[in-house]
């Protein structure tokens, strides 16, 4: 009974900060993989619907834990639609400098409306598959992920100290300038008390209401899930760098790669004269060790040798030049030939 109430917490922990990593390193590299993406979307799609479709009458603790990790599948499935740019809106461009408003409203509606869509259909198929079922889970788990998203969009576009958008992908970077960076408005604490209080009265179930370790399982799951994604709301408030949590999934914490320098170098090899040897960059981590003080002094020895070799070449070549043009012209039959 005690890993009931323990084991719960640690797994939806892990899955929310793993899913969220894997998503991110699946979608950062844009152009790359794109095909093997959609497949890997479909599959997540198609498997996430089937299991929660399996698993609807299923009240054991099993098919409480299968229910929640179908779902956190389903939301990571539409995500990588997202944030891949497949699934965005009917105007995926920045917001202009002078939208205001009703204005600016208008644009950022536009340019995610498609993904909003993708969302509700989403839910619509989770109610389907589990009407009138004792396995609710996996309904909770996508209800609980849909209300604190939604909540965190709103902050991000009414005004937050810390947006954490280094962590968006290429492909939706545009979303950025529908972020305002500032003072919080006044839906953050209204926002923030709202899912604080969802949270008690979740936690309250779980002690004085739930009595099957399926009850206990399931409640856990999702106040855990829901627990995490108040703190997400914190991480817009407070300094704490989010890509210290994710950092692996944004290819060890670097920001996308930058190939201007690449492609400058392979124009200027391009532009280069055939005879002219150009060099690769040498890195300083990539130099070869230093060379002792020994093996220092017999390199110059030998530098100069080589040099005194070329010169003494060179003068030999200019004494033979100028033996031949100072030799007699032969005489043939008293002729100069």
């Amino acid at each position: 009974m005690i890993a009931a109430y323990t084991v719960p917490p640690i797994y939806a922990a892990f899955v929310w900060w793993f899913s969220t990593g894997a998503v991110l390193l699946l979608v950062g590299r844009s152009g790359r993989f794109e095909l093997s993406r959609a497949f890997l979307a479909v599959g997540l799609l198609a498997g996430s619907l089937g299991g929660l479709a399996l698993t609807a009458g299923d009240t054991s603790v099993g098919g409480a834990y299968t229910a929640f990790t179908c779902t956190i599948l389903l939301w990571g499935a539409q995500e990588i639609a997202f944030l891949a740019g497949w699934l965005t809106g009917p105007r995926p461009e920045p917001c202009p400098v002078n939208a205001t408003g009703r204005s600016r409203l208008g644009l950022a509606l536009q340019a995610i409306l498609y993904h909003e869509f993708a969302l509700l259909a989403c839910g619509a198929a989770v109610v389907a598959l589990t009407w009138g079922s004792p396995n609710q889970v996996g309904l909770w788990t996508f209800a609980a992920l849909w209300v604190l998203r939604q909540s965190a969009k709103i902050n991000l576009f009414l005004g937050v100290p810390v947006t954490n958008d280094e962590l968006m992908p290429d492909a939706v970077r545009f979303l950025k300038t529908f972020f305002t960076r500032g003072p919080v408005s006044a839906f953050f604490p209204v926002s923030v008390t709202l899912a604080t209080g969802a949270l008690v009265i979740m936690i309250q179930r779980i002690v004085e209401v739930a009595i099957t370790p399926f009850d206990i399982v399931g409640l856990t799951l999702v106040s855990t899930l829901f627990a995490l994604g108040v703190v997400e709301h914190w991480f817009m408030l407070l300094p704490l760098p989010a890509i210290t949590l994710w950092g692996w999934g944004m290819r060890s914490g670097f920001p996308p790669e930058d190939t201007t320098m690449e492609q400058e170098r392979d124009t200027k090899t391009a532009a280069a004269p055939p005879n002219l040897v150009v060099l690769a960059d040498v890195r300083p981590d990539a130099a070869p060790p230093r060379l002792s003080q020994a093996a220092c002094a017999r390199q110059r020895l030998e530098d100069q040798f080589r040099q005194s070799f070329r010169e003494q070449q060179a003068r030999d070549g200019l004494t033979t030049v100028l033996n031949i043009g100072s030799e007699p012209a032969a005489t043939i039959n008293g002729r100069t030939s």
